[in-house]
């Protein structure tokens, strides 16, 4: 069964921090004067959240835990899986027998309904700063088989779904086929497709995107891309590491980041402008611009993303990719001994930025009291 489609949030900008110098962001050219105000979610904002019992909710529960043109219109699939099953007002979810689970959807419902609702807050993409809107339209991908878009999110298995869409596509014979993946050959983004296009897509597409505890998310991009890819040590690893490390010189190698220096980058970055592998999911997706069927989770991946492909009329065939046994992601455990090791006033700088990250999408704030760090 299908869930109700979402009234979700839009992603408000980041904000200099009081008495903080603004440097240049690594590898990207800085805005003129004659851009549109960056925002930073406000206390109001946060009031807002709160207000819509959401936080209180989770509370009270516990768990604060290369292509042919495509057409305008392309055919409809009679009987669509996701449009067949999708649910009456006030139907179960296919999860109804997990109580905690409905309890966080509830609270991203709830949520994101708050937020939307705000004067302000964007209705489609076309309410959007230009360069908002640019970053939406080119993190949403098309599949006019299946009529579905999914707005892929770096770090949140988003290389395994590109790859489930090529074998939709026909481009792959299978998702176990070895080879390096291409994330812009044989994929269709709405960025590529004409306004009339796009407006149609999003609104008859089944929509969908998949998230993860926004620390984590920041962890697993350090550790890949600080330690394995050495274009990212070059043009972000050598300037954080001159900038933050007294005596660094001149010619740093920028393989030896550490997260904390990781994080103070982060803090003078404006969240609009950064790279997408740690930019805030509300900015790289626009929940309230775009309004989704459904968000998966990364912890549920697996179930999430095979329930996902049952409702867009995947072949049976056609599941998602397991686990690698190689494979070791940022855990919990990975998490809370990188946090514990990072002065408490960093995370504190660090955590408005991603402060609708963990309330839109139910995940807990981080615990590194002194007692939870000696644990």
């Amino acid at each position: 069964m299908l869930p109700r489609p979402l009234t979700p949030l839009a992603a408000p900008n980041g904000a200099e921090p009081r008495g903080r110098a603004r440097r240049a962001p690594l590898g990207r050219a800085r805005a003129g004067p004659g851009s549109p105000p960056l925002l930073l979610p406000s206390m109001l904002m946060f009031a807002v959240i709160v207000a819509s019992s959401g936080l209180l909710l989770m509370i009270e529960r516990g768990i604060l835990a290369e292509m042919k043109p495509l057409p305008l219109h392309p055919p409809s699939r009679e009987g669509a899986a996701w449009r067949s099953t999708a649910p009456k007002p006030g139907a179960p979810s296919p999860e109804a027998g997990d109580s905690d689970l409905r309890v966080l959807q509830d609270v991203r419902n709830r949520t994101l309904r708050a937020v939307c609702r705000q004067p302000g807050m964007p209705r489609d993409p076309w309410d959007l700063p230009v360069g908002q809107r640019r970053t939406l339209l080119r993190h949403i991908l098309v599949s006019d088989r299946h009529r579905f878009l999914y707005c892929y999110v770096p770090k949140v298995a988003c290389s395994n779904w590109k790859r489930v869409m090529k074998v939709l596509a026909g481009v792959l014979d299978s998702v176990d086929v070895r080879l390096k993946m291409d994330h812009r050959t044989d994929l269709v983004f709405l960025a590529d497709l004409r306004p009339e296009e796009i407006r149609y897509r999003l609104q008859h597409y089944f929509k969908f995107l998949f998230v993860r505890d926004p620390l984590e998310r920041l962890l697993s991009a350090y550790r890949n891309k600080f330690g394995e890819i050495r274009e990212y040590q070059q043009r972000y690893g050598a300037e954080i590491v001159r900038r933050y490390r007294p005596g660094a010189g001149p010619s740093p190698a920028g393989d030896d980041v550490t997260f904390s220096e990781f994080l103070r980058y982060l803090v003078e970055e404006d969240p609009e402008r950064m790279n997408e592998h740690w930019m805030p999911v509300y900015h790289l997706c626009q929940p309230c611009a775009v309004h989704y069927n459904f968000v998966g989770t990364y912890e549920r991946l697996e179930a999430d993303a095979n329930q996902v492909l049952e409702w867009v009329g995947a072949p049976p065939h056609v599941r998602f990719p397991a686990r690698q046994a190689w494979y070791r992601p940022a855990s919990p455990e990975s998490l809370h001994y990188h946090l514990c090791s990072v002065p408490r006033a960093l995370l504190q700088d660090v955590l408005p930025k991603y402060i609708l990250d963990f309330s839109l999408f139910a995940y807990p704030l981080p615990n590194v009291t002194r007692e939870a760090c000696h644990q």
